[in-house]
C-alpha cells in the first residue's frame, strides 16, 4: 500500500531557501522526473566521449610543445600530466559545472513558488498531483461529520474521489438557504468541499465561519460556505449541480464533491408505533425508527454521481448517521440501480458507535439490515467495523460503542453475505468518531486485498 510521505524540516542549505530533504524528494518515485533526468545524462555521456574522441585525435596528430602558442595550448590542455589525472581534474569540473548551472536553473523556475508565505513547497504540489492521480476511483455515499472525516483521511492515497453527498438537511444555515431561495441543502457538501480542499485547514476554517447571531433577517447563523454555493448557484443561473462543480473548480479541491440530486427533497420517517415524522432534523432524534423514505417522488440522480459510480473502482458507504446522512442517498433509485450494475468493490463502514436517538441501542447487524432492508440485500460486499474499545468516551453521551454482532440472518439460498473486516478506526480521544488516518488505511488494505481477488476472477471468468 503506497502513502505519501510527508516533507520534515532539516539543515537548509548555505544561501538557498530549500531543505536538503525537499532536494531528495525531487527524486522520490511516483513524480516521473529520474526517467528524464536519466535521459538528459546519457545525452551529455554522449556529447562528453565526442568531446573526448576529438581531443584525443587532437593529441595524436598535434605536438603541443614547439613554439610559444602550442605551449601555451600544452599548458591548457594539461599534457603534463598523467592520464588519470587529466580525466579526474577535467571530470570534477564538469560535474561542478552541472551542479551549479542545474541548481541555477531550478532557482530560476522555482523562484515564485518559493516564497516564505508558499502553503507548501512546488515538489509537494508536483507529487500529490503525479502520485495521487494513479490512485484507485473511489466514490464514497453520505453526509454530516462522518464522511468529511473519511475524506480527509482518502485524500492522501488517491485524489481520485468522488463525495456523492445527501442534500436532505433541513437545520440550521442550510435549511433558512433552502426555504428562501429553493435550493438543495448545502451543509454537508460545504463539509466535503473544505475537507477535500488543498489548503485544508486554512480554507476549511474560512469555509466553516459561522456569522454570530440567530438573526434571521441578517447573515446571524450563516457560513461562508453556505453562502458561497448559494451566490454560485444564482451565478450558474439556478443550475446546483454546475455551481457544485464550479465551486471544486474554484477552490481547488482534491476529487470532487457531487450533490446525489440537484432537487430539494424532503426526508419522511415512519417510526415502530407508526407515528410518521418529516424533515431530517426531527427524525435524527428519533428512535425506533422503521423506514424512512423522500419526496418528492421520482427524483433523478445527478449526472455527475451516477457516472463516478460506474466508473468506480472502490464504492464506500458512510460513515455517518444512518438514517439522515447515508439513507438519503441510497434511496435515489438512479442511485441504487448504479450500485446494482457496478463492478466495483462496494464497502460499508459502520459508524463506532451509537447515536442517541436514530440508532440508540443498534448492534453491527442492526446496522446492515437497516440498510437492505431499504435497498435490498447483496449491494455490499464488505463490512467494516471496529475492534478498539478502549477509546476515551465523552462525558454526559448516551451512544455506546456498536456491538459486533455478526452475521446477520439469511434465508437459505438467499443473497451473499458480506465479508466482515475488524480493524481499529475509531480515534482514540473519542470513541464517538472514526480517526481519519486509520480509516483510510483500512480501507486502502481492503481494496488492495479484495480489488486483487475481483481482478483474477474477472480475468478468469473471460479466459
Amino acid at each position: 500500500m503506497r502513502r505519501m510521505p510527508s516533507v520534515r524540516p532539516s539543515l537548509r542549505l548555505p544561501g538557498f531557501n530549500v531543505t536538503v530533504p525537499i532536494l531528495r524528494r525531487w527524486l522520490t518515485p511516483g513524480i516521473g522526473l529520474k526517467r528524464w533526468l536519466a535521459i538528459v545524462f546519457v545525452g551529455e555521456a554522449f556529447l562528453a566521449l565526442a568531446g573526448a574522441l576529438l581531443l584525443r585525435q587532437l593529441y595524436r596528430e598535434y605536438d603541443f610543445s614547439g613554439s610559444p602558442g602550442q605551449s601555451v595550448l600544452y599548458v591548457l590542455t594539461l599534457q603534463f600530466l598523467p592520464y588519470w589525472l587529466r580525466g579526474l581534474i577535467v571530470g570534477g569540473l564538469g560535474v561542478g559545472l552541472f551542479v551549479y548551472g542545474s541548481w541555477r536553473a531550478i532557482r530560476v523556475l522555482m523562484g515564485p513558488f518559493l516564497s516564505s508565505d508558499a502553503v507548501q513547497p512546488l515538489v509537494e504540489v508536483i507529487y500529490q498531483k503525479r502520485f495521487l492521480s494513479r490512485g484507485p476511483k473511489i466514490v464514497v455515499l453520505g453526509g454530516g461529520t462522518g464522511l468529511s472525516t473519511m475524506l480527509r483521511g482518502i485524500k492522501e492515497h488517491t485524489s481520485n474521489i468522488t463525495a456523492v453527498v445527501t442534500v436532505a438537511d433541513d437545520g440550521g444555515s442550510s435549511g433558512r438557504l433552502r426555504e428562501e431561495l429553493g435550493i438543495p441543502a448545502v451543509g454537508d457538501i460545504r463539509n466535503c468541499i473544505a475537507a477535500l480542499a488543498d489548503s485544508e485547514p486554512l480554507m476549511g476554517q474560512l469555509l466553516q465561519y459561522r456569522f454570530p447571531g440567530e438573526n434571521e433577517a441578517s447573515l446571524g447563523g450563516h457560513t461562508i460556505g453556505n453562502l458561497l454555493l448559494a451566490a454560485m448557484n444564482s451565478i450558474e443561473g439556478d443550475d446546483f449541480e454546475e455551481a457544485v462543480r464550479q465551486m471544486n473548480r474554484v477552490l481547488a479541491v482534491r476529487g470532487q464533491v457531487v450533490p446525489a440530486t440537484a432537487t430539494p427533497v424532503v426526508l419522511h420517517a415512519r417510526l415502530m408505533d407508526g407515528t410518521l415524522l418529516s424533515g431530517q432534523s426531527l427524525i435524527a432524534k428519533a428512535t425506533k425508527i422503521d423506514r424512512v423514505w423522500l419526496t418528492p417522488d421520482g427524483v433523478t440522480a445527478c449526472d455527475d454521481a451516477r457516472r463516478a459510480i460506474v466508473e468506480a473502482d472502490m464504492i464506500v458507504i458512510g460513515p455517518g448517521s444512518l438514517y439522515t446522512s447515508i439513507m438519503p442517498s441510497l434511496l435515489l433509485d438512479q442511485i441504487t440501480d448504479a450500485l446494482r450494475a457496478s463492478t466495483a468493490l462496494r464497502v460499508y463502514i459502520c459508524n463506532v458507535a451509537t447515536q442517541k436517538g436514530e440508532t440508540l441501542g443498534y448492534d453491527l447487524v442492526d446496522h446492515v439490515a437497516a440498510i437492505e432492508q431499504h435497498i435490498g440485500p447483496g449491494l455490499i460486499d464488505v463490512v467494516l467495523a471496529n475492534n478498539k474499545f478502549d477509546a476515551r468516551r465523552p462525558g454526559g453521551y448516551e451512544a455506546q460503542p456498536v456491538k459486533l454482532r455478526w452475521p446477520p440472518v439469511r434465508a437459505i439460498g438467499g443473497s451473499p453475505m458480506p465479508r466482515l473486516v475488524l480493524d481499529e478506526v475509531v480515534d482514540p480521544e473519542n470513541a464517538h468518531h472514526h480517526d481519519s488516518a486509520r480509516l483510510a488505511a483500512a480501507l486502502m488494505r481492503i481494496y488492495e486485498s479484495e480489488a486483487y481477488g475481483r481482478r483474477r476472477s474477472r480475468i478468469s471468468r473471460t479466459a
